[in-house]
């Protein structure tokens, strides 16, 4: 099964090559051309002129946005080479669409002052904007490193209306994560989407990291660069090594996927994990973080059961999924291929009817983090 579609909402996946293919077995799949807005999430091995030209000639009555990826999960189950989509009707949903261009650039106001405007126009419609009836979704250049700024800036106005979202993958080459949106791929920018529905749903993350009694304290880093260079007044790479019992020689990606460190946020906790060692001894992290932050290292638990008990208490609230859009940290995907568990949590998620990408970071809240899984989930109300 490659679609799903109720009255409000569809999800479709293509597993062919062909950019042109793909785009049209997904605008047959998605159904009817009454969509308010198509997202789509494409590998980045596809032509991107051919996708772009596909997607004018397929959905030219909709808004379309989407971003590249680190591998795309949907009906047709977690993939890398392929493309899947939401749509939502334009009956059950209002969506405002903001592009955040020059992120290298980006005033700390300007995610607040899009935010703003589009509530507003959103408001001028009649729409009632709070956290009953609205949420926002973000998709950035992953390689922007300009996370943090976006989503804090993004935040403020919204106040208790839940945002979250992916950073944009390339299949781990690290050379170009793009967005789209206005017909064409973007750099160093953001989408964002803030939705209206009177559907219920709620915005969720999972993450299946435990804290553990070993604890340290960043004593110099460079939050732009995301690279600490002490822990402890200790050089960071040889102090966290001597955390998790190994030798700097012994660090390897692996053991930063198994080992990340938790920073707790008032009585909840989120994940930072290491991206890299570095000559100098120091480490680099895939989200920013600052000297004085006091970080403990993580012990995993069960990713399949984590993410199934969420889910599950997510759908007691909002009823039978109609749909889930999710935004999976690579880390998790790599994790779940190399225990060969990726069949089982495909299962897990195709029973709340998601779809979504695998991302280089993911946000919440005010929070830019890693090795998580937010998402929405919209019900029917109906158990």
């Amino acid at each position: 099964m490659n679609s799903t579609t109720s009255s409000s909402v569809s999800r479709a996946a293509s597993t062919s090559p062909d950019a042109r293919t793909a785009i049209a077995e997904i605008a047959e799949r998605l159904g009817p051309a009454t969509a308010k807005i198509v997202c789509f999430f494409a590998a980045p091995t596809y032509d991107r002129e051919a996708l772009t030209a596909a997607i004018a000639e397929h959905f030219a009555g909709s808004t379309v946005i989407g971003c590249t990826t680190a591998g795309e999960f949907g009906p047709a189950g977690y993939q890398e080479g392929s493309l899947s989509a939401f749509a939502l009707s334009e009956a059950d949903f209002d969506v405002e669409v903001v592009r955040i261009d020059s992120l290298a650039h980006m005033e700390i106001d300007s995610g607040s002052v899009a935010m703003t405007s589009a509530m507003m126009r959103m408001r001028d419609r009649g729409r009632t904007v709070d956290a009953d009836h609205c949420f926002s979704f973000l998709l950035v250049d992953g390689l922007s490193m300009r996370e943090e700024a976006l989503v804090s800036s993004l935040h403020l106005p919204l106040g208790d209306i839940c945002q979250f979202g992916g950073s944009a993958g390339d299949d781990l080459h690290f050379e170009r994560t793009q967005v789209f949106h206005g017909g064409r791929f973007h750099d160093d920018a953001a989408v964002v989407l803030l939705v209206h529905t009177e559907l219920p749903f709620e915005v969720f993350r999972t993450q299946h990291f435990v804290e553990t009694d070993k604890r340290m304290v960043i004593t110099e880093a460079d939050p732009l660069t995301r690279t600490v260079t002490e822990i402890n007044a200790e050089p960071a790479a040889r102090e966290y090594a001597r955390q998790v019992g190994l030798e700097i020689s012994e660090l390897t990606p692996q053991v930063f996927a198994t080992h990340p460190v938790l920073v707790k946020v008032g009585a909840e906790t989120f994940i930072r994990s290491i991206a890299r060692v570095n000559d100098d001894e120091s480490l680099t992290f895939f989200c920013a973080i600052e000297a004085g932050n006091v970080l403990t290292v993580a012990k995993g638990v069960d990713l399949v059961k984590s993410l199934e008990l969420m889910l599950d208490e997510v759908r007691g609230r909002v009823g039978a999924p109609q749909l889930t859009i999710g935004c999976d940290c690579i880390l998790r995907s790599l994790e779940a291929k190399r225990c060969a568990i990726r069949d089982r949590v495909a299962e897990v998620l195709d029973q709340s009817q998601a779809v979504g990408f695998t991302t280089y970071g993911e946000q919440v809240g005010s929070m830019h983090v890693n090795q998580t899984f937010t998402g929405v989930m919209i019900g029917s109300g109906i158990a």
